[in-house]
């Protein structure tokens, strides 16, 4: 079959602005997985640009393929603009199979089946194996009621099929690098560079989290071999930046210590940059220098907040006290630290936030990323929020960037300051200044002048669209009116045996 990935262009203003973009890691796996199945297999990135609807629109209907994937990292904040460009090309290509894959689809298939006729199918959980199996089925022209992992229309009745098994063996599959011109896509200020995984899922229980579930369990692919793909990578395409999409790649200490290894090995130069929690760097003090001569330039680490009483509400599991040893070790190191902070979990007030930006700028970070807490219906935290009111029924906007929940202590417009202001006063004190104008590592002044740039003219951007472009809902709905009853009874995407649970359990003692 001839089969089209499409990639539509993210809505999320930091996708916008910086002028660089990362690779569908997600559809790439998808389409080396076709591929390898004997499909005729392209990507259509309309990232780049970004492209214009109608031109995305006109190039789909143009190569006229026998089926169209959609799937986006952005999820929730992608599904409007999937479902326009899905409807548009179904007018023109009405034999053309549509199929749409991710998280938010995984949960929502119900919803977008019943709205959306032109949508023949959803793939729910990981896709490399569900959609290998449907695309063999469509082209037998065999029945669908067998591949597990998906959901379509049976004589006008949607039907979900059983949950598909989870990926025990991530190796098994590789990522179709073919597929896209690495010389377009480029990070950490014009770098080349791709998006990568070492894991997928965690073994932490935050009940905001909406990856954990859909990921199911946490577990790896083989530490050699990735470190012999990126070797790769970096010799043949000149990738210099390889960006981590692990929710918690270092889960696991023993099997993470064992890539480290084999990546310092390889006697490569390239910059490492990823997401981690705060406790797995406390934890791995006495290895950390292997971080650093691996390649690791930055740790985001997800803090979300630095209340106490916040972290237990959301059941964070972490301390106040470990998130600033944790900073404090990446800097012996020479590696970068980012902190994410977020506002909304509860009804926060002018002190409250004044609290918080000081205890930010205790901790010290290199880099802040303030953003708005976003409920999803699969998280036990959407019960919490799901009789808050929506202050911005847009779902393009649900990007973590724009204030979804309403506070009855204080309008959006005051919040809004507020955490523009904790962004400001965290990047412009003395002391981070003093590491922008120098930091004795060329590599981290770098990252930290390009950092600067790219959020200087995101923070522009963000301060015009609030005051002059952005509109608000002012309906008073609920988050459960919007989006309908809780689903943490469907978190978990996959399927896993009993035995495999009781492994995953386990890993954090590796």
């Amino acid at each position: 079959m001839r089969i089209l990935l499409v990639n539509v262009p993210h809505p999320a203003i930091g996708s916008r602005i910086p002028k660089e973009q990362l690779p569908p890691l997600g559809l790439l796996y998808v389409g080396g997985s076709l591929i390898d199945s004997g499909h005729d297999v392209a990507l259509l990135d309309g990232e780049h640009g970004p492209v214009p609807l109608p031109d995305l629109i006109d190039e789909i209907v143009r190569r006229a393929p026998d089926a169209v994937l959609f799937g986006h990292s952005g999820s929730s904040s992608a599904q409007p603009i999937i479902s326009a460009v899905a409807a548009q090309v179904a007018q023109v290509l009405p034999r053309t199979f549509i199929l749409y894959g991710g998280v938010h689809p995984t949960y929502f298939w119900r919803e977008i089946l019943a709205a959306e006729p032109y949508v023949h199918a959803i793939v729910r959980g990981e896709g490399e194996e569900t959609v290998r199996r449907l695309m063999a089925a469509l082209e037998a022209g065999a029945a669908l009621d067998d591949i597990a992992g998906i959901a379509f229309r049976r004589d006008g009745e949607i039907v979900g099929t059983s949950p598909a098994p989870v990926i025990t063996n991530l190796d098994a599959y590789r990522i179709g690098w073919e597929l896209i011109d690495h010389s377009r896509y480029s990070y950490w200020g014009g770098k080349r560079a791709v998006v990568i995984q070492f894991s997928r899922g965690c073994p932490h229980l935050c009940n905001y989290c909406g990856q954990r579930g859909f990921w199911t369990r946490w577990r790896h692919r083989d530490p050699v071999l990735l470190a012999g793909e990126i070797a790769r990578l970096h010799r043949e395409q000149g990738v210099q930046v390889f960006n981590f999409a692990d929710e918690n790649p270092s889960a696991g200490r023993k099997p993470w210590k064992a890539f480290l290894e084999a990546l310092i090995a390889e006697d490569i130069d390239v910059t490492l940059v990823g997401s981690t929690r705060a406790d797995d760097i406390v934890r791995d003090a006495d290895i950390l220098h292997l971080y650093k001569k691996a390649g690791f330039e930055r740790f985001l680490l997800g803090m979300e907040n630095t209340d106490e009483a916040t972290l237990a509400l959301i059941r964070k599991g972490g301390a106040v006290a470990t998130d600033r040893e944790a900073i404090r070790l990446l800097r012996e190191h020479d590696i970068l630290s980012m902190v994410t902070w977020v506002a909304g979990f509860d009804d926060q007030t002018d002190p409250d936030l004044l609290r918080g930006l000081r205890q930010l700028v205790a901790y010290d970070a290199d880099q802040i990323q303030a953003l708005y807490v976003t409920p999803h219906r699969w998280t036990p935290y959407y019960r919490i929020a799901a009789d808050k009111t929506v202050v911005q029924s847009d779902l393009t906007r649900w990007d973590y960037k724009h204030q979804v929940l309403g506070m009855r202590t204080m309008p959006r417009w005051r919040l809004f300051l507020w955490v523009k202001a904790i962004e400001a006063v965290a990047q412009l004190r003395p002391r981070a200044l003093r590491r922008w104008i120098w930091h004795r590592d060329p590599k981290l002044r770098h990252a930290i002048r390009w950092y600067y740039r790219m959020g200087r003219r995101v923070w522009v951007h963000e301060m015009l669209s609030f005051f002059f472009r952005d509109r608000p809902d002012r309906s008073g709905g609920t988050v459960a009116q919007f989006l309908g009853a809780p689903q943490d009874h469907e978190e978990e995407a996959s399927t896993v045996s009993r035995r495999r649970r009781a492994q995953s359990a386990s890993v954090s003692a590796a």
